[in-house]
């Protein structure tokens, strides 16, 4: 039996910040789904999770965890694919560190990941994100720190995972008239601000308490603010900004949601998907492409371009055949 714990160790420690280059979010997101795991393991087989064996984790243990995590714990298809690709990923470390296990490991890699619906993305209105923004009280520390996130995750259309990672110089003056954000897949890109967002960056900056923690957005105790703080203190916002603006209480507001709504209203600005793209960081121009089709006027500009099409009127003639009339009334009435 290959003991599990050091070749799971080596790999998040050692393989995917040295060799691969992962960002230590990509690190964390790895960390975290086998935690969910190994837990589920050392439940199911009733072992301790230090005693589990690489043998252990079998196709059919984790294609029990897959469904474990979307059912019980309500993960998304998203999600259950992306703890897949972590377990994947880790087995195709393994073909080299533990031969012994390469059937087993090209067993899990074949795994398929779960198809989902292409939903459209939700995003705020701009009278929506201007009484969000006007919530935080700048009287109070805690108020000035959440006015400056909200701005900065919105001007500048950032993942929580960028907006968490900041630190102060990462401004690359002291005018913060530029950020320099390192985006997923280590991609970097300088970003303007406008000037507003600059003021209450400033603000925040100004009694920014000292702490251990080298990020710019800190708790109440000094340290790094986690993406469930910065959640939390975004709902209470979101409630009372649903006061003003009563459309927000019939939206799901994430972090992530604050990213979509800066790429709407910089496509509706713009008109132009690459520059949208390039400030989001993608990748690729296929990932920005899920914004165009959220994008109502997108549609309404192609109506505008193409007359209707002239239609004669015609006469329905039922199939006289006993076999197509079937056929005709299935179709229908499926």
């Amino acid at each position: 039996m290959t003991a599990l714990a050091p070749h799971l160790a080596d790999f998040l420690r050692a393989h995917l910040p040295r060799e691969r280059n992962a960002s230590p979010h990509t690190i964390a997101a790895y960390a975290d789904s086998f935690t969910l795991l190994v837990r589920f393991a050392a439940d199911r087989l009733k072992k301790r999770p230090s005693d589990l064996a690489v043998e252990d984790i079998e196709s059919e243990l984790v294609l029990a965890f897959l469904d474990y995590i979307e059912e019980s714990r309500g993960n998304s298809a998203r999600s259950r694919n992306a703890r897949l690709a972590a377990i994947r990923a880790f087995f195709r470390y393994l073909e080299y560190q533990a031969p012994a296990c390469l059937g087993q490991a090209l067993r899990l890699r074949a795994l398929p990941i779960k198809r989902s619906d292409a939903k459209l993305i939700d995003y705020l209105t701009k009278a929506e994100v201007l009484a969000l923004l006007a919530v935080p009280d700048p009287r109070t520390v805690s108020g000035t720190r959440d006015r400056a996130m909200l701005h900065l995750t919105y001007a500048a259309g950032l993942r929580v995972s960028e907006l968490l990672s900041l630190r102060p110089d990462d401004f690359t003056d002291r005018s913060l008239a530029m950020i320099r954000i390192m985006g997923k897949g280590r991609r970097e890109r300088v970003l303007p601000l406008w000037q507003e967002t600059r003021t209450v960056l400033r603000a925040w900056l100004a009694v920014r308490p000292p702490g251990h923690a080298p990020e710019l957005f800190l708790n109440r105790s000094g340290g790094r603010l986690t993406r469930d703080g910065f959640a939390h203190r975004l709902a209470q916002h979101v409630a009372v900004a649903a006061q003003k603006e009563p459309s927000l209480a019939e939206k799901t507001v994430t972090p992530h949601v604050l990213r979509h709504s800066c790429t709407m209203h910089t496509l509706a600005a713009t008109g132009d998907i690459r520059k949208v793209a390039l400030w989001l960081g993608h990748a690729s121009i296929n990932s920005t492409e899920a914004y165009l089709r959220a994008d109502p006027d997108e549609k309404l500009a192609v109506l505008a371009a193409h007359a209707p099409p002239t239609v004669r009127a015609g006469k329905f003639r039922p199939p006289s055949d006993t076999l197509l009339a079937m056929l005709s009334q299935v179709r229908s009435t499926t």
